[in-house]
């Protein structure tokens, strides 16, 4: 291996295929569920061995659809998209290096066949390559005095709603999405838009699984209109 390459574990399989929808920060949709088999030749049991006595870790990967795009200053959502700040005082995907960093919970591990590992409250696209996975150590990585900058606190929650055609689908496609319901109100909830979107007619799209989500933001409420299979088109 040349010097300073790296070398993917496993790529992680999400239920986004699109960046649109994609919690801004992990642990923000709970039922967001990632799942990471791991490559030859990290793929032994003995590889996770003890790993089951932590409950997050943090995985270490490669922002894949931004790599050899970056810029020395971005616009951060929190700041409505229109004040800038450096990009090192950002977690932008658009980096010199692109490296992302994300703490997750760790809720299984199938060693039966390889190594299977399925972590909740993921906020990466599918198909991410995972470099590394370390375990958290709160009394080491948790400092609750830390300053936080402009991301003080949770970001505000949207109240999500149903139209009657968005219930029927929703209960047409839980057999195969058991918890397409909590995940879409945690995805939606977080309000996805651009921060300088305000169109309360306009219609939005969201991906989720093999899903096209229809929805709207009105009265400060999120408005699912309809839940369809999304046509295949090439994007994953």
């Amino acid at each position: 291996m040349p010097e300073g390459a790296l070398m993917p574990i496993g790529y992680l399989a999400t239920p986004f295929s699109d960046r649109f929808g994609i919690p801004r920060q992990p642990q923000l949709a709970p039922h967001a569920l990632g799942r990471l088999r791991l490559l030859r030749p990290y793929d032994r049991a003995e590889a996770v061995r003890g790993l089951d006595a932590f409950s997050h870790v943090w995985l270490s990967f490669l922002f894949h659809r931004t790599a050899g795009r970056w810029s020395p200053t971005v616009r951060p959502p929190r700041l409505g998209g229109n004040e800038r700040v450096g990009v090192f005082a950002s977690r932008s995907p658009f980096r010199p290096n692109p490296l992302g960093l994300s703490l997750v919970e760790l809720l299984a591990i199938d060693t039966r066949d390889g190594v299977l590992l399925t972590f909740g409250g993921v906020d990466l696209l599918d198909g991410t390559p995972v470099l590394d996975i370390k375990p958290y150590i709160p009394f080491v990585e948790s400092r609750p005095a830390a300053r936080a900058g402009f991301v003080e606190g949770p970001p505000a929650q949207l109240p999500v709603d149903f139209t009657a055609q968005a219930l029927d689908e929703l209960h047409q496609h839980a057999h195969h999405w058991p918890d397409l319901a909590a995940l879409l109100c945690e995805v939606l909830a977080q309000d996805p838009r651009p921060a300088y979107a305000d169109d309360p007619l306009r219609q939005y799209g969201l991906r989720l699984h093999d899903l096209e989500i229809k929805w709207r933001c009105t009265d400060q409420r999120a408005i699912v209109e309809s839940i369809t299979l999304a046509a295949d088109d090439g994007c994953r």
